[in-house]
């Protein structure tokens, strides 16, 4: 057993510690100047009641309260030796001191510390050598009977002072337990975010790859079939040639605007061909068969004007939003409305159902929307979800598309 604990003490412990043997000392001095007060206590079978023998203490008799309370200034850095010379003290000096039988309150406290400081092993330890030494304690009394009521009362006070470390103990420790465990789950929901978003990053690169291949392809395609024509037709040489710029041009701004997430792809992997807005319909009729009234425009957007990384862009957007509805909104409607101009391009998924609020945890914490925003950031767009007047969620989509090169 560790009886010199070194534990380190801040200023403000210290000061605490020493309040608190100053204030047990006070306590028991004003017990025991009430219970010699001849005011008080006239009857000397009632003083006796109460362990006063003498009505007037002696100078031993405060110095016996001071000996079991100011060493309580002690009692977190050396919790052990203080708790045994105060007990040892109250328990010994009774028949030099008598009047000090009433003034239990120093072992209750060092009771209270040694069970809240000390590890489990050691309550039992200071149970069992506070209650032997407070049965042999000689109590000086006339009658055996107040002898054993004061006994009794010590005994009390000091399971009281037992009683009270355990509860503040556990107490500690199931606050303790809360704050480990709601810092727990916000580290597991943060890496959990970051490792959606990484997952969509990882997406995200692995159909540029896919698309920078395809267009790499069909410029050499068009370049070879321009050096064909070249000579027997000069004009379908020069549509191929122009081809060739352009799917050149759309395959050089995805490598611009992706080039960030390409550097943290850490390996590659065996894709299957990325999918794009030409695919819409098959996500559409699977809104459909899952019973929602789905109304679409897409008319306003113009495919072949739009590069092969934003197209696939939106195809992905509009999937996770569209997924989201089906599965988490309880909603009735669906629409989505896809647009193009010179300058941008925009997608608009808006339901009826129950909104971001009632929806939030079944929509996974909002992750499948930190994974749509992100994939509009990375293309230099934006993505701006909530709630929709009315009733529902809305995600509107808005990504910026390259300026046509002058040719």
């Amino acid at each position: 057993m560790d009886f010199l604990v070194k534990k380190h003490l801040s200023g403000r412990d210290w000061a605490i510690d020493i309040g608190v043997g100053a204030a047990c000392f006070f306590v028991a001095y004003l017990q025991l100047y009430i219970s010699t007060s001849p005011i008080v206590f006239s009857d000397d079978l009632l003083r006796q009641s109460v362990g006063i023998i003498v009505r007037d203490p002696s100078p031993g008799t405060y110095l016996v309260l001071a000996s079991t309370t100011l060493p309580l200034a002690f009692r977190r850095k050396f919790p052990w030796p203080s708790f045994l010379f105060i007990f040892l003290v109250f328990c010994t000096a009774q028949d030099t001191s008598p009047g000090y039988a009433f003034s239990v309150v120093g072992p209750a406290v060092s009771m209270f510390t040694i069970v809240y400081e000390r590890p489990k092993r050691e309550i039992v330890t200071a149970g069992v050598v506070a209650g032997i030494l407070l049965l042999i304690a000689r109590i000086p009394s006339d009658n055996d009977s107040v002898a054993s009521v004061v006994r009794i009362q010590n005994i009390a006070f000091v399971g009281a002072g037992l009683a009270a470390g355990v509860a503040v103990r556990t107490y500690v420790n199931y606050v303790q337990a809360i704050r480990l465990r709601a810092e727990e789950a916000e580290r597991t929901r943060e890496a959990e975010a970051a490792k959606r978003v990484e997952e969509e990053r990882l997406r995200i690169a692995r159909e540029i790859h896919d698309i920078t291949a395809h267009s790499l392809s069909a410029v050499s395609i068009q370049a070879a079939a321009a050096e064909r024509l070249i000579d027997r037709d000069p004009e379908m040489a020069r549509d191929a040639i122009r081809q060739v710029r352009q799917t050149s041009k759309g395959a050089l701004e995805e490598i611009r605007s992706m080039i960030g997430v390409l550097r943290n792809v850490g390996q590659e992997e065996q894709t299957q061909p990325t999918a794009g807005t030409e695919r819409l319909s098959d996500l559409l009729e699977y809104a459909r068969g899952a019973g929602l009234a789905v109304h679409s425009d897409t008319q306003g957007y113009h495919a072949d004007k739009v590069p092969a990384y934003a197209d696939v862009a939106l195809f992905g957007i509009a999937r996770e939003a569209v997924t989201n509805t089906v599965r988490h909104a309880r909603a009735q409607t669906l629409w989505v409305t896809l647009t193009s101009d010179a300058t941008n391009a925009r997608l608009s998924v808006e339901d009826d159902g129950v909104g971001c609020l009632a929806g939030a945890a079944a929509r996974g914490g909002g992750n499948g929307i930190i994974g749509m925003v992100e994939r509009a950031k990375v293309l230099h767009g934006t993505c701006q979800t909530g709630n929709r007047e009315g009733g529902g969620f809305s995600v509107h989509v808005s990504l910026p598309l390259a300026e046509t090169e002058q040719t």
